[in-house]
């Protein structure tokens, strides 16, 4: 099982206040975090794609690549970008050339996108949401395996036989389809073999199983090995030495995240009994000592009949960038060697 981390560069990294950091610094703290990510062996690092003022994201190929001259084997990944809104021929582009500066590192995870203020950003309509994204993503797949590509669609000119240069290092670059929790993503995951990339924040972990199977089922029926369909879980975590201090540490900014969110959207404020029942067994947060994380995240393969890879997201903790390397360290050191070898 690989395991790694997803940031969305969150500048608000100060126990839960709106008190920003300075944007500069901020970038440089993340640029630190994944080069102690890459040393202490973790195997992935994402970045998220936003375009809100609290996160530094929008550009996240111009980030890995400066990453990328920092680290050695770490891969380096989108996480995810918001294909619906992107040009997919200049999205292949940016991570071609990140590809050959990482030597062979570059990976996507493309979604829909769960925040929507990239679609009035770039004069795209809401209501072609799912219309925008499969096109897209049909032509990113078709840069991808041609060099030289004719395509028509109705959301961007057509293309002619045109070169799209450079290539990447690697024979195809990988590229991982994020998804939430509609049935038809999985599908079309399954449908078209590739990879799958759940987003698994809140609720318990086991009710995604079903969404799993269709997945499965859909890339079987489609003609693809098992082997060929590997699935990946993203989830909010946190470790530090002892699950007291995990907790204690990571539910502030926590509750000023999602209370935030709930505000925007007329919800009443995140409670810490909410935030403690996502802490049991079942539940999606995978927040606590370096022992029990593993294991939580054993019983999450095990209903989700096996996971591929695991990726934590810290940032929401918001606990501040000394304590965010430290259960980096403790994420590579102590919890990724008790599962390499889960399946």
């Amino acid at each position: 099982m690989e395991i790694g981390i997803d940031s969305f560069a969150m500048n608000l990294l100060d126990n839960g206040t709106d008190a920003p950091i300075d944007g500069a610094t901020a970038i440089g703290q993340l640029l630190d975090r994944i080069e102690r990510a890459d040393q202490v062996g973790l195997d992935v690092f994402g970045l998220g794609e936003h375009h809100r003022a609290e996160y530094l994201d929008s550009a996240p190929a111009v980030i890995l690549a400066a990453a990328a001259a920092r680290t050695k084997r770490i891969r380096l990944t989108s996480a995810v970008t918001v294909l619906s809104a992107a040009d997919p021929v200049r999205v292949f582009q940016q991570f071609a050339t990140l590809d050959l500066i990482s030597r062979g590192r570059a990976e996507m995870v493309v979604g829909r996108g769960s925040s929507i203020e990239a679609f009035p950003l770039f004069g795209f309509d809401l209501n072609d949401y799912d219309e925008l994204f499969a096109e897209k993503l049909g032509l990113l797949l078709q840069v991808r395996d041609q060099e030289n590509v004719r395509w028509q669609g109705q959301f961007r000119p057509a293309l002619t036989g045109q070169g799209v240069y450079p290539r990447p290092m690697q024979a195809q670059l990988p590229i991982w389809l994020g998804v939430g929790g509609t049935p038809e993503s999985f599908v079309r995951a399954g449908t078209l073999g590739l990879p799958l990339m759940v987003a698994i924040i809140g609720g318990d972990t086991h009710r995604f199983r079903p969404l799993v199977d269709l997945y499965r089922e859909a890339g079987r029926r489609a003609g693809f090995a098992p082997e060929q369909l590997p699935v990946g879980l993203h989830s909010l975590g946190y470790v530090a030495e002892t699950t007291r201090q995990a907790v204690e540490e990571s539910f502030p900014g926590y509750a000023h995240t999602f209370s935030k969110r709930a505000r925007e959207r007329g919800g009443p404020p995140v409670t810490r009994a909410q935030f403690d029942a996502q802490l049991g067994p079942l539940g999606a947060l995978l927040i606590g000592n370096p022992e029990e994380v593993a294991a939580k995240i054993r019983r999450h393969s095990e209903a989700l009949g096996g996971i591929a890879r695991v990726t934590f997201q810290m940032d929401i903790a918001a606990v501040g960038h000394e304590k965010l390397l430290a259960a980096i360290e403790l994420l590579g050191t102590r919890v990724a060697p008790l599962l390499r070898d889960a399946r």
